[in-house]
C-alpha cells in the first residue's frame, strides 16, 4: 500500500519544512518538498499541520501482567496512540516482576496480540539476578531497570555490593531510579511524628527530599564512571542533580553519551505548589518539587543536559490514590497528553518544536540503539503523528483512555491536538477513534 502525507509542516532534525512523505508498505521512501507525481492508495491532507515522527517514551507502567485492574497493555497502549506515541518501553516492577528471561518472554507475548503500538521491555535487576545480565539478548531489549530506592518487593537494590556487581555486568543501558531509602525513611519517621500516620500530601517533597535524589544519583554516576557503566538516570527532578550532568554528545567516546538523563512531564509541567489543587493526584515518586527545579530542568530541555523525555506513565485506581503521603499511591496516568503538554511549553517558549522531537524522538532512538524509528528519513518505518495548533478541546473522564479513567489534567484546555497516529504505516488513531485491529510489533535495538 502506499500512502502520501501531503502538505503539512515537517518536523525532523532540527528543521521545520512545508513538505510530503510518502509511505510504501510500512516504510518512509520519500520525504520532499516537492509535490509527488505517483498515483497513491490513500493521501492525507495535513495542511495546516505539523507532521512528526512519532513519539517513543522510554519510560512506562503499562501494569501487566499481575496489576491489570488499573491498566494494562491494550487499554495503555490505545492512550499512547491517541497521544501520538507510537513506541514504548515498559518497566519490569508489575506481578510477577520482570526479572527473569521466562517473565520477560510472557511480556513480549502478550504485546504481541495486545498492544497497539510498538513495544519493548526493560528487564529488572535484583540483589541476587546480577549473573542473568549476560544472557540477555541485547537486540530485542532497550536496557535493564535498577531501583536504588521507592521499590516494593525485591526490586530494590541498594546495598554496596549489589550495587557494584550491577554495574559491572551490565553491558546494556541501565535505566536507575535514584532516591535514597534511607533519607526517605528518615524524613518519613519525623513527619509522622509531627503530622500523625499519614502526613499531609503537601510534605511529599519534603520526605521524599532533595538531598534523596542528590544522595542516590551521586552515588550511581560515581559507580557509572568506576565501571564505565551507560547509565540513564530515570526522571531526574531536581536542580542540584543536574550539577553532574554534562550536556548529550552523540559522540560514542563522550562522558556524556555514557551518563545521560530522562525529565518526566510531569516534573516538567506541575510544582508541588499543585499538590495545593491537585492532592494526591500528583504524588509521584521522586516528587515533584520546587518552582526553581521546574525552572531549572526547563532550562536542561534546551541545555543539552536533559536528553530525553519521558512520562513515567503509572496508572492507579482513584480509590488507591486516596490518603497522604504514607497511603496514598504515588504515580499518575501521562501518556495520552505528554505530547501535547509538551507542544504547549512550545508555546510558551520553554522550547522550539524542533528540540521537542529532539528529546521526545530522536535522542530517545539514539540512546537506546533503536532500529529504524524515530526519525522521519527514508528507510524508516513510518511511526507518524500529524497534530494541530490553535484547536482548543478539554480534557474530560470521556476523552481519557488509560484504563483507570483519571487524569491529573481533567479540565485542562489544550490548544494542540492529536490530529492522527500511524504506526508502521498504518493509522492506529483519527478523528479521537482507535482502530483496534492495528498491532505494533517488538522494537529491535543495536546497542553497539
Amino acid at each position: 500500500m502506499k500512502i502520501l502525507i501531503k502538505g503539512g509542516y515537517i518536523v525532523n532534525e532540527g528543521r521545520v519544512f512545508n513538505g510530503n512523505i510518502v509511505i510504501e508498505d510500512g516504510n518512509i521512501i520519500e520525504v520532499t518538498k516537492q509535490q509527488p507525481e505517483a498515483s497513491f492508495d490513500e493521501t492525507i491532507d495535513a495542511s495546516g499541520c505539523y507532521v512528526l515522527p512519532g513519539v517513543i517514551d522510554d519510560h512506562v507502567h503499562f501494569r501487566e501482567p499481575g496489576l491489570t485492574a488499573k491498566a494494562d497493555i491494550e487499554s495503555e497502549s490505545r492512550a499512547a496512540a491517541a497521544g501520538g506515541v507510537t513506541s514504548y518501553f515498559d518497566m519490569p516492577n508489575c506481578a510477577p516482576q520482570t526479572t527473569t528471561v521466562e517473565a520477560l518472554e510472557e511480556k513480549y507475548a502478550l504485546a504481541a496480540k495486545k498492544s497497539h503500538v510498538n513495544y519493548a521491555f526493560f528487564y529488572g535487576v535484583t540483589n541476587d539476578n546480577a549473573e542473568s545480565l549476560s544472557k540477555l539478548d541485547g537486540h530485542r531489549i532497550p536496557g535493564v531497570k535498577l531501583f536504588m530506592g521507592s521499590s516494593t518487593g525485591n526490586m530494590l537494590v541498594d546495598k554496596q555490593e549489589a550495587l557494584e556487581r550491577v554495574f559491572k555486568n551490565c553491558k546494556l543501558p541501565l535505566m536507575a531510579h535514584c532516591e535514597d531509602t534511607d533519607i526517605i525513611n528518615r524524613n518519613m519517621a519525623n513527619a509522622q511524628e509531627a503530622w500523625g500516620e499519614d502526613p499531609p500530601v503537601a510534605l511529599h517533597a519534603m520526605i521524599r527530599s532533595e538531598e534523596a535524589c542528590l544522595s542516590s544519583t551521586q552515588k550511581a554516576v560515581a559507580l557509572a564512571k568506576k565501571y564505565g557503566t551507560r547509565l540513564h538516570v530515570a526522571h531526574i527532578s531536581t536542580a542540584e542533580e543536574l550539577e553532574m550532568l554534562s550536556p548529550y554528545s552523540t559522540d560514542h567516546d563522550s562522558i556524556a553519551t555514557k551518563i545521560t538523563a530522562e525529565a518526566c512531564v510531569g516534573h516538567l509541567f506541575f510544582t508541588q505548589l499543585d499538590h495545593e489543587r491537585l492532592g494526591s493526584r500528583i504524588k509521584v515518586n521522586p516528587s515533584i518539587k520546587t518552582p526553581v527545579d521546574q525552572y531549572m530542568l526547563r532550562q536542561a530541555l534546551t541545555d543539552g543536559r536533559i536528553a530525553v523525555i519521558g512520562t513515567d506513565h503509572a496508572p492507579h485506581l482513584l480509590a488507591q490514590k486516596e490518603g497522604g503521603c504514607a497511603k496514598a499511591a504515588s504515580g499518575m496516568p501521562m501518556i495520552q497528553f505528554s505530547l501535547v503538554t509538551m507542544l504547549e511549553l512550545v508555546d510558551e517558549g520553554v522550547l522550539t518544536i524542533a528540540r521537542m522531537v529532539e528529546l521526545m524522538c530522536h535522542n530517545p532512538a539514539r540512546l537506546f540503539g533503536v532500529e529504524h524509528r524515530g526519525f522521519l528519513r527514508k528507510g524508516c518505518r513510518a511511526d507518524i503523528v500529524i497534530v494541530r495548533p490553535k484547536s482548543p478541546w478539554t480534557v474530560t473522564r470521556d476523552n481519557i483512555l488509560s484504563k483507570c479513567g483519571w487524569s491529573p489534567m481533567e479540565g485542562h484546555e489544550y490548544q494542540w491536538k492529536v490530529e492522527r497516529t500511524l504506526c508502521n504505516g498504518q493509522t492506529v488513531y483519527a478523528n479521537g477513534a482507535i482502530d483496534a485491529n492495528v498491532i505494533g510489533v517488538a522494537i529491535t535495538f543495536n546497542h553497539s
